[in-house]
């Protein structure tokens, strides 16, 4: 099974061994098979793109190398977040799900789309997939289903894979699998998503509001690298030096050298926003039914709180 390094899939035994971020660390070994590879990353790119066009290209002739050396006919799965979450709201370049898609068909890969952060209004659609008219074979997905007020998972499966069960059941089930009362607060959820516009609200705040807001926070801030996201789902990445790109703070830093980004969330909080930063990160995922007045508030926020982060740059 392929997943990449910028990612995370959750906790259990098998999901962290996905995972690629640090939480996995501590949880090795894990379960073999896993292998991990490169994703597209524009900002920081471990291909040295100029472009977009370039980063998609070649993460995708990475990902055809990755498939070659561990051999095509041993991959039964490839995971992916459509757009990374924790690990930098990453949006991949146009054309790169689609590779995906045909590379897995070229090898009878199946391909696991992860939208437990990224789907149901997050990205402005049901499943972040539909931005780029995609289809995968397995998408997963779970709080924002319900909005997490009773814990639910669930995964859309394709008529192929489906078809598969008919002939060979699966042996597994859980005492809580589709359990009724989750299951009723996610049917109840999904009807409020249309009859309150939802979808139509992240759209709308996230063109008049927090996409033009950020970019002027991103050109008046020395602090802040690059600002990248979509819909109700963005970060910024906060940089000593926007010549050089250096990271505010080390890659995975604790204590004293987290200093820097300890210091702007709690400019954050001296301000009631609470902020949810990841190494040199802080993003920008408000519920979806936040309203353009509150995102501008939070917003003024945010800017005050950056000035900060300001302080540390070259």
């Amino acid at each position: 099974m392929l997943a990449t390094y910028r990612s995370y899939h959750g906790a259990t035994a098998g999901s962290i061994t996905a995972t690629g971020d640090p939480r996995r660390w501590p949880n090795e070994p894990g379960m073999p098979g896993i292998v991990h590879f490169w994703g597209p990353y524009p900002y920081r790119s471990a291909f040295h793109a100029r472009t977009e066009a370039e980063e998609c290209e070649r993460a995708l002739q990475h990902l055809r190398d990755v498939i070659a050396f561990e051999g095509p006919s041993t991959i039964a799965a490839l995971i992916l977040e459509t757009v990374v979450g924790t690990n930098g709201i990453l949006v991949p370049p146009d054309g790169y799900l689609a590779g995906v898609r045909e590379i897995c068909d070229e090898h009878g890969i199946v391909w696991i789309a992860d939208e437990v952060m990224a789907g149901f209004g997050r990205c402005g659609e049901w499943f972040a997939v539909d931005r780029w008219d995609v289809t995968p074979d397995l998408i997963c997905f779970a709080k924002g289903v319900n909005s997490g007020y009773v814990p639910i998972g669930g995964v859309v499966i394709s008529a192929a894979i489906a078809e598969t069960f008919e002939r060979r059941v699966f042996p597994g089930g859980l005492t809580y699998s589709g359990h009724p009362l989750a299951c009723a607060s996610a049917v109840a959820s999904i009807r409020i998503f249309e009859e309150e516009g939802i979808l139509e609200n992240v759209r709308k705040v996230s063109d008049t509001v927090v996409a033009p807001r950020l970019a002027e926070l991103a050109e008046r801030h020395p602090s802040v690298g690059e600002v990248r996201g979509l819909g109700f789902f963005w970060a910024l990445e906060l940089v000593r030096d926007r010549g050089t790109r250096e990271p505010l703070v080390p890659f995975n830093a604790s204590g004293e050298a987290a200093g820097p980004m300890n210091e702007f969330a709690g400019a954050c909080k001296e301000q009631g926003l609470w902020p949810f930063v990841h190494f040199n990160r802080t993003h920008v995922v408000p519920p979806c039914t936040t309203t353009a007045d509150e995102m501008a508030e939070g917003l003024d926020m945010l800017d005050r709180a950056l000035e900060v982060a300001d302080r540390f740059t070259a």
